[in-house]
């Protein structure tokens, strides 16, 4: 905030206006604690408060909005009407202070009108939690966060952010109190920290905790103040963002610098990525692979021989090294990189085994002891919910008796009766534990099951298609290699994109030849995963037909 910029200049404080603050959270984040904080310190101050909320459709489509509106007793009306009549919802172009628990409810919050440059000041936690349109988005639907950040910044007068999720964490606390800390630090009202801190200590319930988070809020938002950041923009809005003196760095920027700290260890240190049980794995990547391929070939048979053992591991290095005679010496390794990458990723499609595996592992089942707050003598309850199909059960048996109980009517009705309704585990107990545990413990028959015979087929047909295609058109090959990116998930996800990949390789072998094939599979393949339905890629194979009809009469 600018040194000019106080809550005496602000229409609320001449008299024109109440004061008007819209609080945007998620479902379990405290907005609801938050909001009563906040009308509290004002009614406990002599302001005319009132405070509603607006719930949003669902967790991660539309997040609760809570509205306040505050007159202060200084601009109360001595005569008269006793009380103002207030809104019960914001109103665009007319919020004071807007504070946001997550960067995607900041730009819900810019769209939607209640942040402006004129007068808005928002506070916003850096954290993602990713929506749900960004989630089921066939291919990478995460909105980049830094745009996020820039958009928020361009839009209010003054910003606050800071990831106070990871403040309240480390507090012990819930990010309700560090960001009540951030709206009492921010200097967009006349309430001083004490009266702040009177409310939280009233509630009686996590006082110390609520506190510690509080301060470090409140501290985050005063160090912002007095370093303050300009950005680019129009420099008669004399924006700044309040952060500590410099832009977070976003998520994908903290993945890039991680990328590069594991392509450094891969180069030099591979021992330190795979562990000991596949350190004879680890060394041929070092000897027999191209530096710039080493890091994605070391995840690759992390998760090779984790989803089954280490003769696994090996199996998909001999499928990957089909793919090194068409790199060269100092080349970026497209190819190889993205052929590692995806064969990884087919050779470990979800199966109930694997789904098992993962529920019971130790590192999840600490994580939510960790995210519950839960002491080292409290038990947690972890129900997990399970709708099996007749699919999946027959694709973990043994081959034959797997194709026998596919189309079997009787077996059919019997895992309808069962689990039509879902299935529902405490994982957490001994006989939840224990059912889970044992199907994670099916690894040793996979090899022989129906789904992973099928698989493998699959993945070498691909590869020998790869193969052929790269001594004639790289590029093409590579396309190809990417066009696995379409199999995900499990259950009708996967047979859906089992079908667009089918079509995606007849239009591969069709496309050899033309010196636009490259591109053209690409913007194919980019269609396919455009929409759940199809409709962008049955429209797209159309338009190819056409082209390759007028292609093959020239």
């Amino acid at each position: 905030m600018s040194a000019e910029h106080s809550s005496a200049d602000t229409p609320w404080a001449k008299g024109l206006r109440p004061l008007t603050i819209a609080v945007l959270a998620m479902g379990g984040e405290g907005g609801g604690v938050l909001s009563n904080w906040i009308a509290d310190t004002g009614r406990a101050a002599g302001w005319i408060t009132q405070n509603t909320s607006v719930a949003g459709v669902a967790q991660r489509t539309g997040a609760t909005v809570y509205y306040i509106e505050m007159v202060p007793p200084a601009l109360q009306p001595a005569g008269g009407r006793r009380r103002p009549v207030l809104s019960t919802m914001p109103t665009p172009g007319q919020v004071d202070v807007v504070i946001a628990s997550e960067l995607m409810e900041a730009g819900r919050a810019v769209t939607r009108g209640f942040v402006t440059p004129d007068r808005t000041t928002l506070i916003a936690s850096t954290n993602r939690v990713y929506s749900i349109e960004e989630k089921s988005k066939l291919g990478d639907g995460r909105v980049d966060s830094g745009e996020l950040l820039r958009g928020a910044g361009n839009a209010a007068k003054t910003l606050i952010s800071a990831d106070f999720n990871r403040i309240a964490s480390d507090a012990g606390s819930v990010i309700s109190a560090s960001l009540f800390g951030a709206f009492a630090g921010s200097g967009a009202t006349d309430f001083t920290r004490e009266e702040c801190e009177a409310v939280i200590r009233a509630t009686g319930k996590g006082v110390e905790a609520s506190l510690r988070a509080f301060e470090a809020g409140f501290d985050t938002a005063r160090a912002a103040l007095q370093n303050p950041a300009e950005t680019a923009g129009e420099p008669e809005r004399e924006k700044v963002f309040l952060t500590l003196g410099t832009r977070p760095e976003s998520p994908e920027e903290k993945a890039a610098k991680e990328e590069a700290r594991l392509s450094e260890i891969a180069l030099t240190r591979p021992h330190e990525l795979v562990g000991s049980a596949l350190r004879a794995q680890g060394e041929r990547v070092s000897a027999r692979f191209p530096a710039p391929a080493r890091l994605t070939l070391l995840r690759g048979i992390v998760r090779t021989g984790l989803y089954q053992n280490e003769a696994y591991a090996d199996r998909y290095l001999d499928r990957v090294a089909r793919l090194v005679p068409f790199e060269h010496e100092g080349g970026d390794t497209r190819l190889l990189t993205e052929v590692a990458r995806w064969t990884a990723l087919w050779m470990c499609y979800q199966d109930t085994i694997q789904v098992a595996f993962q529920k019971i592992r130790t590192e999840r089942l600490e994580a939510i002891r960790v995210e519950a707050k839960a002491r080292d003598d409290e038990p947690v309850d972890i129900h997990d919910y399970l709708h099996p199909q007749v699919e999946e059960i027959t694709d973990t048996l043994p081959v034959g008796i797997g194709r026998a109980l596919r189309h079997n009517e009787t077996f059919g009705r019997m895992v309808h009766l069962v689990a039509s309704r879902g299935l529902k585990i405490n994982t957490a107990s001994v006989p939840g534990y224990t059912v889970l545990s044992t199907l994670a413990r099916l690894r040793p028959i996979r090899p022989r099951s129906l789904r992973f015979v099928h698989e493998q087929r699959e993945i070498d047909a691909w590869l020998d298609r790869i193969v052929e295609q790269a001594t004639i058109d790289y590029d093409l090959a590579c396309e190809t290699a990417e066009c696995a990116r379409v199999l995900k998930g499990y259950g009708e996800t996967w047979e859906r994109g089992e079908r667009r990949f089918t079509r995606l390789m007849e239009q591969s072998d069709r496309l050899l030849g033309r010196p636009d094939a490259a591109a053209a599979l690409a913007s194919l393949r980019t269609a396919a995963l455009g929409d759940e339905k199809g409709t962008e890629f049955e429209a797209a194979l159309a338009a190819l037909d056409a082209d390759q009809a007028a292609f093959a009469r020239h």
